[in-house]
């Protein structure tokens, strides 16, 4: 093998992985995470790893307070997530039907088929 063409198929993909494991490097502490653990992450486990390093620092910095559909907030109904377009629309019954008022479905609570009436 040509020693240029092992240096190309060989160093490059070395250079990458030493410069993504020197930015996880430099950019762990800013968020709190172990500098020398992300490092090594990157450099061992090809291309991967620092996604996992890009990927877990953006989970660091979580803030419900922004979050919509986080617990207690005021976008949440009756524990249910409703979207801000769909507040305010009847719900929706069986099988993707519009649900009844509670008058409509006193008669027949269970919508049985004409002619069986079960009654317990």
């Amino acid at each position: 093998m040509q020693p240029f063409v092992a240096v190309i198929l060989v160093g490059v993909p070395l250079l990458w992985l030493a410069g993504f494991a020197a930015y996880a490097y430099v950019d762990a502490p800013n968020h709190d995470m172990d500098p020398r653990k992300w490092a090594l992450i990157s450099f061992f486990v090809p291309l991967f790893g620092f996604f996992a390093y890009v990927f877990e620092r953006g989970e660091r910095d979580y803030d419900p307070s922004e979050d919509p559909y986080a617990q207690g907030s005021d976008a949440r109904t009756a524990g249910l997530a409703v979207h801000e377009r769909r507040r305010g629309e009847k719900g929706l019954g069986p099988a993707g039907t519009e649900a009844e008022s509670e008058e409509e479905t006193e008669e027949d609570e269970w919508n049985d088929p004409d002619g069986i009436d079960i009654d317990d």
